[in-house]
């Protein structure tokens, strides 16, 4: 009976595992087929004319909360002036 009760432990443990990988796998294919949308976005605003490292700034900046952006950038203005940039 023990022998039993491990066996559809094991079972049971097995089915839920491959459930897991499977949808991992599913969210891995899902996340590569995003990242492929994501550089065609790139590629065709490249086409149109605009600088890529301008755009992927502004991306990195919207992700970002206002008050960090504003702390950053006075950052930034404060060395450029420190360092005769401006």
């Amino acid at each position: 009976m023990n022998d039993m009760t491990s066996d559809q432990n094991y079972n049971v443990a097995s089915d839920e595992l491959r459930q897991f990988v499977e949808r991992i796998e599913r969210l891995e294919a899902e996340k590569k087929d995003i990242a492929d949308q994501v550089k065609e976005v790139y590629a065709e605003s490249k086409a149109r004319g605009y600088d890529q490292k301008a755009l992927r700034t502004i991306i990195s900046l919207r992700k970002k909360d206002s008050d960090a952006v504003a702390e950053e950038e006075a950052v930034l203005q404060l060395y450029k002036e420190a360092l005769g940039m401006t």
